[in-house]
């Protein structure tokens, strides 16, 4: 692989890392967009780009969860009871929502993400804190919440904070406990939708060599190799930094992919 890709993907690595830890939010969704375009640059067959991107950002968060989520327990700011009453729900909808991906087309797929993106960066720009007016729900309510949040999250590569860290808010959980929470539920999400990711496009014809399913090995070794580094810095930052004004940088930066990926999507209707 020629050694600017390597350090292209070394380098979004160290974005997303710190990211996903300082926010608990974007690390998937922003890497999809930058993944697309990556991947369309080395010709990769236009059917399977998003398809790769999204499992290639899904399986990233796997390890870039497990540093984060480290990092968070040492601050003692996971609250470990929501990540058991939510995270077989979440595994359930994170495989499910991994296959309904493999049968959608390129541009359906691309168009789902973009307007998810601008959703979130809707949410993540107006910063809007929901009223802590209710109590967390019971077991199954728990899991009912965790199963769509994971559909939701594996369809558009992403650990699944732009939901998740509502809805605890909303539940009377302190912020920073929203956000340590969800770097540790994005755990689930991540390995269940990776495994679906694989399963679905194992038997895919067109793809790169040193895949495995809709996974890109090179690219995933060298983002993980970086972002594990950088991922427990961002989560040392989020408990130091005031992050209002990132949060806004972050917001017009996914405004930006979002425009991209719903443009791709444009782009391979008409193709």
């Amino acid at each position: 692989m020629d050694a600017s890709l390597i350090a292209l993907y070394l380098l979004l690595g160290v974005a997303m890392g710190f990211l996903a830890g300082l926010l608990g939010i974007g690390g998937g969704m922003a890497m999809v967009p930058l993944l697309t375009l990556v991947f369309t640059q080395q010709g990769f067959a236009p059917e399977h780009v998003v398809h790769l991107a999204l499992g290639t950002a899904t399986a990233t968060i796997v390890f870039t969860g497990i540093a984060s989520t480290r990092e968070h327990h040492r601050h003692g700011a996971v609250v470990w009871r929501v990540v058991a009453g939510m995270a077989p729900g979440m595994i359930v909808g994170a495989l499910a929502g991994s296959q309904a991906v493999g049968i959608m087309s390129t541009a359906l797929l691309a168009t789902i993400f973009g307007l998810f993106v601008a959703i979130a960066a809707t949410q993540v720009l107006i910063d809007r804190k929901p009223k802590p007016t209710r109590q967390l729900p019971g077991a199954g309510g728990l899991f009912a919440v965790g199963g769509g949040i994971g559909l939701v999250s594996s369809m558009v590569g992403a650990g699944g904070a732009f939901m998740s860290v509502p809805f605890m808010a909303a539940c009377n959980i302190n912020l920073r406990k929203c956000v340590a929470t969800s770097a540790a539920l994005g755990l689930p999400i991540a390995i269940a939708g990776t495994v679906g990711y694989v399963l679905a496009g194992i038997r895919q014809s067109a793809l790169p060599p040193y895949s495995v399913g809709f996974v890109y090995l090179p690219a995933l070794l060298a983002i993980v190799a970086a972002s594990v580094v950088a991922a427990p810095f961002g989560a040392r930052a989020a408990h130091r930094w005031p992050v209002a004004r990132l949060r806004k940088a972050f917001a017009l930066i996914l405004y930006v992919l979002a425009s991209y990926m719903l443009w791709k999507a444009w782009q391979s209707a008409h193709v």
